[in-house]
């Protein structure tokens, strides 16, 4: 980088993006300091505190527990609390100075005025948003797996309110629910944000400013996200206008150099000429920021119908019950995201879908069902002495050498990266490689867990094109909902240890999921309305008489029935909308646009009228559940 400049105000939630190598994380360490840049300065208020999470904080290590590690970010708390301790201790050792009294009453009010009573509830607050249960909050640090110590890490910076917050990949170690937590934490984040992030939905979400590195240099656009790309495309056509209008002046001008620098009658003009070049400002081209790189995948055997199907699957580690009954079928075509928070099951479930783990119930492949499972462990199964090109020809299934370079290019493995060694690769480089090596197998069921995770926006970009071509079959467990909105056409989440399904893409069960919490949440407050509201009647010592049982009999079939009527009207809804999925698809309908536009206009109506079955049917069970365990 040279010559970079830019302007941070607070109330800015900034998107440092660029190519991997082109110092987004070199510019966040010069600005926490960490780094001693060779020209130029940064400009910080004296009082202003810098937080800075990155992944290299792994290497922390301590006994206590994670509560006292969170704690620590209200260091100036602490500090103020440790000396009321020791003032408190003197004191019952008989100190009786006065202005010892007066420095004790000072602290206390100085303790209370910046929140000191409400030190420990905000740092279990802090902690439970993170997705740590309660009882987890006294566990020792070094108990916890590397990705849930990064989170301790990131809820102590949180802690520490820095005026100055930067943030690289925060969202690798963390569940939906906890990045949608983290979401809500930033948009009130009153200091100066900067975040590197791979995670597009979470910078959509997130920056309302966009700095770009591009040719050592920084780009600002001030705006968020989307309009950053159209207003990059737009900046990109006007720079390459300009610089082919000064490429032609310049040809222009060097030919009626060239062509009379040997006429003395001309001699004059052509000094003139040669002078105005040299004080021209040269142009750079635009440079190329798309990654000109695909891959499609290999599908050599097409499959059966049906190529998956679970039957009263359950799973539990001891008395920990992970999954129960869990009915599901996988159709040929199916791209299902496999949603929920960490700890729910969601990649135990893939495991069993892979047969790698053992399991009730049954798990049966269809016809010619040949699958292949990626997931973190694999990086164990890495032959250490292979180079990155060899490891991934092995599992080529016959593809040219070049067709391998291709695949390793999109997975950030480009030139002589190809060629070096497996066993000095870091973690995050050896996943790629896992991830490359299921990619160009010729499976047509695809499983995979967390694939993006070592991904930079390019190589997700590439990797989407190629699953949205993919004529097999995939589960994908994701946080990434930009990832899962463009690939998935099917939704499974874990729910009260049961397998539910939603038939639609990503966007669409979140916001089924956003209608049927507000639905839940007017159902509580009307119910608190109305027990306010019933005067208190005291219980009958008398058993119910007949009168009071019959209109229990009526009102249990009364639900009963109503629970049944929209579990059919549903059913209804989803038959219609399979009908025209398949109607979509015939070649009438493909060839005639007016017709397309009919058939999904119809499904789509269909599609609203089965959310709101399917709303009506759970609030009908849910009634029906009520009267029943009343």
């Amino acid at each position: 980088m040279q010559n970079v400049s830019a302007q941070l105000n607070p109330g800015e939630r900034v998107g440092l993006l660029g190519r991997n190598g082109a110092g987004k994380s070199t510019l966040l360490k010069a600005i926490a300091g960490e780094w001693t840049i060779t020209e130029g300065k940064v400009v910080k208020p004296a009082t202003s505190s810098v937080a800075y999470f990155h992944q290299e904080l792994l290497s922390y290590q301590t006994t206590r527990s994670i509560f006292e590690v969170a704690r620590e970010g209200k260091e100036d708390l602490l500090v103020i609390q440790a000396e009321i301790n020791d003032l408190y201790h003197q004191m019952e050792n008989g100190l009786e100075d006065l202005d010892a009294w007066d420095r004790l009453a000072h602290l206390q009010a100085e303790f209370e005025t910046r929140g000191g009573l409400q030190l420990e509830a905000e740092v279990h607050s802090m902690l439970s948003g993170l997705g740590f249960d309660t009882e987890l909050h006294d566990r020792p640090f070094q108990t916890f797996s590397g990705g849930w110590r990064m989170r301790v890490l990131l809820a102590r910076m949180l802690l520490s309110n820095p005026q100055i917050l930067l943030l690289d990949e925060p969202t690798n170690h963390l569940d939906l629910p906890s990045i949608q937590w983290i979401e809500g934490y930033l948009k009130g984040f009153p200091g100066v944000c900067v975040i590197v992030s791979h995670d597009r939905f979470f910078m959509e979400r997130m920056a309302n400013r966009i700095l770009w590195l591009t040719l050592g240099r920084v780009e600002s656009y001030s705006g968020d996200y989307q309009y950053y790309l159209r207003e990059r495309d737009m900046r990109k056509e006007l720079q390459q206008r300009a610089f082919e209008n000064q490429q032609k002046m310049i040809e222009t001008q060097e030919a009626f150099i060239n062509r009379f620098r040997a006429k003395a009658t001309k001699a004059r003009q052509v000094q003139s000429r040669v002078k105005q070049l040299d004080k021209v400002d040269r142009l750079e081209a635009p440079e190329e920021e798309v990654i000109n790189l695909h891959f499609n995948f290999q599908v050599k055997e097409t499959s059966g119908k049906e190529v998956m199907k679970l039957k009263e699957v359950s799973k539990q580690y001891g008395d920990h019950l992970v999954i129960r009954h869990a009915e599901g079928e996988i159709m040929r075509g199916d791209k299902i995201g496999l949603i929920g928070a960490n700890g729910l099951g969601k990649s135990t479930l893939l495991r069993i879908l892979a047969e790698r783990e053992p399991h009730g119930g049954s798990v049966s492949h269809g016809y010619r069902v040949k699958p292949t499972f990626f997931a973190q462990h694999q990086l164990e199964a890495l032959n250490l002495n292979h180079s990155v090109f060899e490891e991934v020809r092995h599992a080529g299934s016959g593809r040219t050498d070049l067709e391998i370079r291709t695949v390793l290019g999109c997975f950030m493995f480009s030139g002589d990266d190809s060629d070096k060694m497996i066993r000095v690769l870091s973690g995050g480089e050896k996943s790629r490689v896992a991830l490359a090596k299921t990619l160009v197998s010729d499976a047509n069921f695809l499983l995979l867990d967390e694939p993006t995770n070592h991904l930079d926006l390019a190589s997700i970009g590439v990797l989407i094109q190629a699953l949205q071509n993919y004529e097999g079959t995939l589960v994908v467990v994701s946080h990434d909902r930009y990832f899962l909105q463009q690939v998935s056409n099917k939704i499974w989440y874990i729910e009260d240890k049961e397998l539910k399904e939603y038939p639609g893409g990503y966007q669409e069960y979140d916001e089924f999921m956003a209608r049927k919490a507000l639905s839940q949440q007017e159902a509580i407050q009307a119910t608190q309305v109305v027990q306010k509201s019933k005067p208190e009647v005291k219980q009958a010592a008398e058993p119910v008489d007949y009168q009071s049982q019959k209109q229990n009999k009526n009102k249990l079939r009364k639900l009963e029935s109503e629970q049944q009527r929209q579990e059919q009207e549903s059913e209804k809804w989803e038959a219609e909308m399979a009908r025209l999925t398949e109607e979509m698809a015939t070649e009438a309908v493909v060839t005639n646009y007016a017709k397309l536009q009919q058939v999904q206009q119809a499904y789509d109506q269909a599609k609203a009228q089965y959310d709101e079955a399917l709303l009506r049917w759970e609030k009908a069970t849910e009634e029906l559940e009520a009267f029943l365990n009343g």
